[in-house]
């Protein structure tokens, strides 16, 4: 079995039973310690971020600290654009008023 520490900054410092680690007057609350695979659905073995945060306030946490130097991996320079098709169609509800219903369509290019 693999595991990972919590990559939450803030792990340590969350007041829950679990965390605290240490014999008697010498008590500490520890980095939660995560089983590797623990949510991997499927034959899928690849990793995912439940292998590094014990929980979504740590993921968060983290998030907030390191937001500006994930992004500077790949910035976005410009935007993306998927190519579509607009339809709008007539149809009457269930009480038999009018109203129009659009459909977007994703066109293939390829």
């Amino acid at each position: 079995m693999t595991f990972n520490w919590c990559h939450g900054p803030n792990c340590h410092t969350h007041h829950t039973l679990s965390r605290i680690r240490g014999s008697k007057g010498n008590k500490v609350l520890r980095t939660i310690k995560i089983k590797q695979g623990r949510y991997n659905w499927g034959n899928d073995n690849s990793l995912n971020h439940w292998d590094f945060f014990c929980n979504q306030s740590c993921l968060m946490d983290f998030i907030k600290t390191h937001i500006t130097s994930v992004i500077a991996i790949a910035p976005r320079r410009e935007a993306l654009e998927t190519p579509i098709k607009v339809e709008k169609e007539k149809d009457t509800n269930w009480r038999g008023d009018p109203y129009t219903r659009t459909n977007i369509i994703r066109v293939d290019n390829a």
